[in-house]
Protein backbone atom coordinates (compact mmCIF):
# COMPACT_ATOMS: atom_id res chain seq x y z
CA UNK A 1 0.00 0.00 0.00
CA UNK A 2 2.86 2.35 0.78
CA UNK A 3 4.17 1.97 -2.78
CA UNK A 4 0.90 3.38 -4.07
CA UNK A 5 1.24 6.61 -2.11
CA UNK A 6 3.66 8.37 -4.51
CA UNK A 7 1.54 7.34 -7.49
CA UNK A 8 -1.65 8.64 -5.89
CA UNK A 9 0.11 11.86 -4.95
CA UNK A 10 1.27 12.37 -8.54
CA UNK A 11 -2.20 11.63 -9.93
CA UNK A 12 -3.72 14.09 -7.46
CA UNK A 13 -1.23 16.80 -8.39
CA UNK A 14 -1.87 16.26 -12.10
CA UNK A 15 -5.64 16.44 -11.61
CA UNK A 16 -5.33 19.59 -9.52
CA UNK A 17 -3.09 21.15 -12.16
CA UNK A 18 -5.52 20.27 -14.95
CA UNK A 19 -8.43 21.67 -12.96
CA UNK A 20 -6.48 24.88 -12.35
CA UNK A 21 -5.67 25.23 -16.06
CA UNK A 22 -9.27 24.65 -17.02
CA UNK A 23 -10.76 27.04 -14.45
CA UNK A 24 -8.36 29.92 -15.02
CA UNK A 25 -7.35 29.58 -18.66
CA UNK A 26 -9.47 27.23 -20.80
CA UNK A 27 -12.90 28.04 -19.35
CA UNK A 28 -12.55 31.86 -19.51
CA UNK A 29 -11.34 31.47 -23.11
CA UNK A 30 -14.23 29.32 -24.33
CA UNK A 31 -16.87 31.34 -22.44
CA UNK A 32 -15.71 34.44 -24.36
CA UNK A 33 -14.42 32.94 -27.58
CA UNK A 34 -13.88 35.68 -30.17
CA UNK A 35 -15.38 38.34 -27.89
CA UNK A 36 -13.72 41.51 -26.69
CA UNK A 37 -14.35 43.08 -23.31
CA UNK A 38 -16.73 45.53 -25.01
CA UNK A 39 -18.64 42.64 -26.57
CA UNK A 40 -19.02 40.97 -23.18
CA UNK A 41 -20.32 44.08 -21.40
CA UNK A 42 -22.45 45.29 -24.32
CA UNK A 43 -26.15 45.58 -23.56
CA UNK A 44 -28.15 43.56 -26.09
CA UNK A 45 -31.95 43.62 -26.66
CA UNK A 46 -32.33 40.02 -25.51
CA UNK A 47 -30.70 40.67 -22.13
CA UNK A 48 -34.03 41.86 -20.78
CA UNK A 49 -35.45 38.35 -21.26
CA UNK A 50 -33.33 37.05 -18.39
CA UNK A 51 -32.33 40.06 -16.27
CA UNK A 52 -31.45 37.88 -13.28
CA UNK A 53 -29.32 35.41 -15.22
CA UNK A 54 -26.86 33.46 -13.07
CA UNK A 55 -24.28 33.25 -15.87
CA UNK A 56 -23.60 34.63 -19.32
CA UNK A 57 -21.66 33.36 -22.33
CA UNK A 58 -20.72 35.67 -25.20
CA UNK A 59 -19.09 34.50 -28.43
CA UNK A 60 -18.33 36.71 -31.42
CA UNK A 61 -17.02 36.66 -34.97
CA UNK A 62 -16.30 39.17 -37.74
CA UNK A 63 -17.97 38.55 -41.08
CA UNK A 64 -16.87 40.20 -44.32
CA UNK A 65 -20.43 40.81 -45.44
CA UNK A 66 -23.16 43.31 -44.48
CA UNK A 67 -25.88 42.39 -41.97
CA UNK A 68 -28.34 42.04 -44.87
CA UNK A 69 -26.24 39.15 -46.18
CA UNK A 70 -25.92 37.48 -42.76
CA UNK A 71 -29.51 37.76 -41.57
CA UNK A 72 -31.07 35.32 -44.12
CA UNK A 73 -28.90 32.53 -42.73
CA UNK A 74 -29.73 33.35 -39.12
CA UNK A 75 -33.48 33.73 -39.55
CA UNK A 76 -33.84 30.24 -40.98
CA UNK A 77 -32.12 28.39 -38.14
CA UNK A 78 -34.06 25.65 -36.37
CA UNK A 79 -34.49 21.90 -36.59
CA UNK A 80 -37.69 22.44 -38.53
CA UNK A 81 -35.91 24.74 -41.00
CA UNK A 82 -32.25 24.97 -42.01
CA UNK A 83 -30.63 23.41 -38.96
CA UNK A 84 -28.00 25.17 -36.86
CA UNK A 85 -24.99 24.96 -39.21
CA UNK A 86 -23.06 22.94 -36.66
CA UNK A 87 -22.03 19.30 -36.21
CA UNK A 88 -25.13 17.42 -37.29
CA UNK A 89 -23.58 14.03 -36.56
CA UNK A 90 -23.27 15.01 -32.89
CA UNK A 91 -26.79 16.46 -32.80
CA UNK A 92 -28.20 13.36 -34.44
CA UNK A 93 -26.42 11.07 -32.00
CA UNK A 94 -28.88 12.53 -29.50
CA UNK A 95 -31.78 11.95 -31.87
CA UNK A 96 -32.30 15.58 -32.92
CA UNK A 97 -32.93 14.66 -36.58
CA UNK A 98 -30.98 17.73 -37.69
CA UNK A 99 -30.38 18.60 -41.34
CA UNK A 100 -28.29 21.63 -42.25
CA UNK A 101 -28.96 23.57 -45.40
CA UNK A 102 -26.42 25.58 -47.37
CA UNK A 103 -28.88 27.69 -49.31
CA UNK A 104 -31.26 30.49 -48.47
CA UNK A 105 -34.84 29.24 -48.56
CA UNK A 106 -37.42 32.01 -49.23
CA UNK A 107 -40.17 30.24 -47.25
CA UNK A 108 -37.98 30.35 -44.13
CA UNK A 109 -37.23 34.06 -44.19
CA UNK A 110 -39.84 35.16 -41.67
CA UNK A 111 -39.71 34.97 -37.89
CA UNK A 112 -42.12 36.75 -35.58
CA UNK A 113 -42.30 37.08 -31.82
CA UNK A 114 -43.98 34.00 -30.37
CA UNK A 115 -42.69 31.55 -33.00
CA UNK A 116 -41.43 28.21 -31.75
CA UNK A 117 -37.89 27.29 -32.82
CA UNK A 118 -37.10 23.61 -32.44
CA UNK A 119 -33.67 22.43 -31.32
CA UNK A 120 -34.59 18.78 -31.84
CA UNK A 121 -37.41 16.88 -33.42
CA UNK A 122 -40.70 17.35 -31.52
CA UNK A 123 -41.02 13.55 -31.46
CA UNK A 124 -38.20 13.32 -28.91
CA UNK A 125 -37.29 15.03 -25.64
CA UNK A 126 -41.00 15.19 -24.73
CA UNK A 127 -41.35 18.22 -26.98
CA UNK A 128 -39.08 20.32 -24.75
CA UNK A 129 -36.20 20.88 -27.20
CA UNK A 130 -37.45 24.30 -28.22
CA UNK A 131 -37.29 28.00 -27.54
CA UNK A 132 -39.64 30.88 -28.30
CA UNK A 133 -38.77 33.92 -30.41
CA UNK A 134 -38.79 36.93 -28.08
CA UNK A 135 -37.02 39.50 -30.27
CA UNK A 136 -37.09 39.55 -34.07
CA UNK A 137 -35.53 42.66 -35.63
CA UNK A 138 -34.55 41.93 -39.25
CA UNK A 139 -30.85 42.45 -39.99
CA UNK A 140 -30.27 43.33 -36.32
CA UNK A 141 -31.32 40.82 -33.68
CA UNK A 142 -32.94 37.44 -33.09
CA UNK A 143 -33.40 36.38 -29.49
CA UNK A 144 -35.11 33.40 -27.89
CA UNK A 145 -36.44 32.56 -24.45
CA UNK A 146 -37.25 29.24 -22.85
CA UNK A 147 -40.95 28.28 -23.07
CA UNK A 148 -41.49 28.59 -19.31
CA UNK A 149 -40.00 32.06 -19.31
CA UNK A 150 -42.09 33.06 -22.29
CA UNK A 151 -45.31 32.08 -20.52
CA UNK A 152 -44.36 34.11 -17.45
CA UNK A 153 -43.51 37.14 -19.54
CA UNK A 154 -47.10 37.33 -20.73
CA UNK A 155 -48.19 38.26 -17.21
CA UNK A 156 -45.03 39.48 -15.46
CA UNK A 157 -41.48 40.65 -15.99
CA UNK A 158 -39.82 38.14 -13.68
CA UNK A 159 -37.48 36.83 -16.35
CA UNK A 160 -36.26 33.89 -14.27
CA UNK A 161 -35.20 31.52 -17.04
CA UNK A 162 -32.65 31.58 -19.83
CA UNK A 163 -32.21 33.18 -23.23
CA UNK A 164 -30.13 32.83 -26.38
CA UNK A 165 -29.46 35.65 -28.80
CA UNK A 166 -27.80 36.40 -32.12
CA UNK A 167 -27.05 40.10 -32.59
CA UNK A 168 -25.73 41.68 -35.79
CA UNK A 169 -23.68 44.86 -35.53
CA UNK A 170 -22.80 46.71 -38.76
CA UNK A 171 -19.15 47.71 -38.95
CA UNK A 172 -16.93 49.76 -41.24
CA UNK A 173 -16.20 48.39 -44.68
CA UNK A 174 -19.65 46.86 -45.08
CA UNK A 175 -18.86 44.12 -42.58
CA UNK A 176 -20.71 42.60 -39.61
CA UNK A 177 -19.86 41.77 -36.04
CA UNK A 178 -22.01 38.79 -35.03
CA UNK A 179 -22.50 38.24 -31.31
CA UNK A 180 -23.97 35.06 -29.85
CA UNK A 181 -25.04 35.35 -26.24
CA UNK A 182 -26.53 32.77 -23.90
CA UNK A 183 -27.86 33.67 -20.44
CA UNK A 184 -28.80 30.98 -17.95
CA UNK A 185 -31.73 30.79 -15.58
CA UNK A 186 -31.71 32.92 -12.46
CA UNK A 187 -31.55 30.37 -9.65
CA UNK A 188 -30.33 26.98 -10.92
CA UNK A 189 -30.08 24.11 -8.48
CA UNK A 190 -26.67 22.81 -7.42
CA UNK A 191 -27.19 19.79 -9.65
CA UNK A 192 -27.90 21.96 -12.68
CA UNK A 193 -24.80 24.04 -11.97
CA UNK A 194 -22.65 20.92 -11.90
CA UNK A 195 -24.12 19.54 -15.15
CA UNK A 196 -23.75 22.95 -16.79
CA UNK A 197 -20.11 23.20 -15.72
CA UNK A 198 -19.15 19.66 -16.71
CA UNK A 199 -21.18 19.19 -19.89
CA UNK A 200 -23.29 22.06 -21.21
CA UNK A 201 -20.67 24.81 -21.15
CA UNK A 202 -18.07 22.96 -23.25
CA UNK A 203 -20.75 21.39 -25.47
CA UNK A 204 -22.31 24.79 -26.12
CA UNK A 205 -18.91 26.22 -27.05
CA UNK A 206 -18.07 23.42 -29.47
CA UNK A 207 -21.42 23.58 -31.27
CA UNK A 208 -21.80 27.37 -31.31
CA UNK A 209 -18.25 27.99 -32.52
CA UNK A 210 -18.91 25.71 -35.50
CA UNK A 211 -22.22 27.49 -36.13
CA UNK A 212 -20.60 30.93 -36.18
CA UNK A 213 -17.79 29.80 -38.47
CA UNK A 214 -20.28 28.23 -40.88
CA UNK A 215 -22.51 31.33 -40.95
CA UNK A 216 -19.41 33.41 -41.67
CA UNK A 217 -18.44 31.12 -44.56
CA UNK A 218 -21.93 31.03 -46.06
CA UNK A 219 -22.53 34.78 -45.77
CA UNK A 220 -19.16 35.69 -47.25
CA UNK A 221 -19.63 33.33 -50.18
CA UNK A 222 -23.08 34.69 -50.90
CA UNK A 223 -22.34 38.41 -50.46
Amino acid sequence: MQSLAPTLAIITLVLVALLFLYLFFVRPWHLRWGATHLDVIARLPGDSISPRASAQVTHAINIDAPPEAVWPWIVQIGQERGGFYSYTFLENLLGCDMHNTKRIVPEWQQRVVGDTVWFGTPKRFKGQARMIVAVAEPNRDLAFSTPADWKRRQSSDEGLDGSWELALQPKAGNTTRLLARARTEAYPSFGKRVVNFIFWEPAHFIMERKMLLTIKELAEKGS
